[in-house]
């Protein structure tokens, strides 16, 4: 069995962590309208599981204050500087930061995990990543008394053959998305090293900074819901969708241009993207809520309208996915547009253990309510229900869809 040392630390460098959080953070850093914003995420675990995670807050609370002590090092810096889209003004702010336990709200309510960030935008917003991964690997060692990885290596090999067994996958390609809900780091670590040692061809890269540094693969990642929801608060809700898009443009001038579609639904986004301004200038979509196979007609349907070619641009699959629904989605798809897939829990915690459905995800900025409304209802997070009716009224969104805001 696998079990590391709950007391030891679990995060041990900040680049242990997706690329996109640290791209939105140079992009809110940036942004006039973010300068004085402070913000609330709340934390939720969607399954329900016959174990308390508010038994895990003293573990949490030990690995905070180890996490809190860390900082970019030199050599860090630097393999952040050799990308064209970090820029130099940014790399120096990362030099001098620093996480901070202050903003983070842990208690244990009716038994169940309540946690809360609270603050600044530009100090709160690395803290998600770090914190699903802990209690994700906390549930491992602690609730599920570690892992077998045996057992772990056995079923990434069967994904593996699989993938081998199939003809003519000469341009599939996937990306690790698991850092988030892991078993563990040393887990991840292992996954990712079979990957590179068997099926190469197929693994284009990780979200996680650390493991493509350290395995001298690509880091890939652009942008999530909390930029689309932070723009809510800070001009005029119709047009919160197309400035988060023009922003994002502004910051990277075209570069990491693959487009989240779902904070407002795919229907919504359709008609907000639809100037070829945005058509040209972003290299694709990425699909994470609601039926994959309609989605994607949408998306090709949307490219033909503005005459562009759909083979010129790529859709990103990433929501729930394992190795034959990528499979079934590149087979219907391939042929007409660029497809790739971002695959997460299911490459890194599909080691026995009953798994956590764990995320955070911004509730407030600037003082208002913010949410998403995705093309799932069940993944729409907000708690303000005359909010998110309303926001789905704005967006075209029927209401009556959505459900109750949770506290």
């Amino acid at each position: 069995m696998s079990k590391c040392c709950e007391t030891g630390p679990l995060i041990t460098s900040l680049l242990d962590t997706d690329l996109y959080k640290i791209t939105m953070l140079q992009a809110f850093y940036h942004a006039p309208e973010f300068r004085t914003v402070e913000v609330e995420w709340k934390f939720a675990c969607r399954n329900r599981l016959a174990i308390g995670l508010a038994d895990l807050i003293p573990s949490i609370h030990k690995q905070l204050e180890h996490l809190c002590s860390l900082s970019f090092t030199d050599e860090e810096l630097r393999y952040l500087a050799a990308f064209p889209f970090f820029s130099p003004d940014f790399i120096e702010f990362l030099r001098i930061f620093r996480l901070d336990e202050r903003f983070v709200h842990l208690q244990n309510k009716d038994g169940a995990l309540d946690l809360r960030l609270k603050g600044p935008l530009i100090h709160v917003a690395l803290f998600e990543i770090y914190l699903l991964a802990i209690i994700s690997e906390l549930h491992t060692v602690i609730s599920c008394n570690g892992f077998s990885e045996k057992r772990g290596r056995r079923k990434l090999q069967e994904k593996i053959d699989l993938l081998r067994a199939e003809d003519n996958l000469d341009d599939f390609v996937f990306v690790d998305f698991g850092t988030r809900r892991r078993a563990s780091h040393e887990w991840q670590k292992q996954v990712l090293e079979m990957l590179i040692e068997q099926v190469p061809q197929y693994l284009a890269g990780s979200s996680n900074i650390y493991f493509a540094k350290t395995l001298g693969i690509k880091p890939i990642g652009t942008m999530a819901h909390e930029w689309f929801q932070a723009w809510q608060a800070v001009t005029r809700l119709a047009d919160a969708q197309k400035a988060a898009l023009e922003g994002w443009v502004r910051e990277f001038r075209g570069r990491l241009g693959i487009a989240l579609t779902d904070c407002y639904s795919m229907d919504s986004f359709v008609r907000d993207f639809s100037d070829p301004y945005f058509g040209k200038l972003y290299d694709g979509l990425r699909h994470d809520s609601g039926p994959p196979v309609e989605w994607g007609r949408k998306a090709i349907a949307m490219y033909l309208r503005m005459g562009i070619d759909p083979l010129t641009k790529t859709l990103v699959f990433s929501d729930s996915l394992d190795f034959p629904k990528m499979i079934t989605l590149y087979r219907t798809f391939s042929k007409r547009i660029r497809v790739s897939f971002g695959i997460g829990t299911n490459l890194t915690n599909d080691v026995g253990n009953a798994h956590l459905n764990i995320v955070f995800k911004m509730v407030a900025a600037a003082g208002r309510p913010v949410a998403k409304i995705s093309d799932e209802p069940g993944k729409s997070m907000c708690e303000d229900r005359e909010y998110l009716h309303y926001l789905a009224t704005v967006y075209g969104i029927d209401p009556h869809r959505q459900p109750e805001a949770k506290k």
